[in-house]
C-alpha cells in the first residue's frame, strides 16, 4: 500500500505578508540551482545520461536516469527540512511561526510520501542535500 498525497491544510494560520512571499519566492528558484547545475555538469562530464522534467514519474525528480529506475532530487536545506530540529526550533521563535513550522513539516511530509511511492513503483531515489528520512519522519511524528 503506498501512502496518499494529501493536500496541506494551512487553515487558521496567517498567511506570510505579501513582501515576505515575493521574497522567499524569488530566492527560491524552483530548477537550475546551483546544486543541480553541479550536479548535472559532473555527471555529464563522467559520461552520465539523463533526463530532466519528465511528466510521468511522480515528484518531478531533478534528474531521472529512466533505464536505472534512479530519481534523483536536490532539496534545498530550508524548504526540504535540512537539520529539521533546529530549523523547526527557530522556526517556531520567528515571525508568524506557526505557518513557517506547518509549511516545512508538510514539504518534509511531502518528500517522504513522494520517495515511498517511488520506492513501491521500484524506483531508487536519491535526495542530495537532505537528512535521511528517518530522522526526518521521527520528528514529524513528535
Amino acid at each position: 500500500m503506498s501512502p496518499e498525497l494529501r493536500t496541506p491544510s494551512f487553515l487558521h494560520l496567517r498567511a506570510a505578508s505579501e513582501r515576505a512571499r515575493r521574497a522567499a519566492q524569488a530566492s527560491s528558484r524552483k530548477r537550475d540551482t546551483r546544486c543541480e547545475l553541479v550536479l548535472r555538469r559532473v555527471l555529464w562530464s563522467r559520461g552520465f545520461r539523463y533526463r530532466l522534467g519528465v511528466p510521468t514519474v511522480p515528484g518531478k525528480p531533478d534528474l531521472v536516469f529512466a533505464r536505472a529506475k534512479l530519481a534523483v532530487f536536490c532539496d534545498g536545506d530550508f524548504w526540504h527540512g535540512r537539520d529539521l530540529d533546529a530549523r523547526l526550533r527557530r522556526l517556531g521563535s520567528g515571525h508568524n511561526a506557526p505557518y513557517w513550522v506547518a509549511k516545512i513539516r508538510t514539504n518534509v511530509e511531502r518528500d517522504w510520501i513522494i520517495s515511498a511511492r517511488l520506492e513501491a513503483e521500484g524506483w531508487r531515489v536519491i535526495r542530495v542535500g537532505r537528512p535521511t528520512f528517518c530522522e526526518s519522519r521521527r520528528t514529524l511524528l513528535t
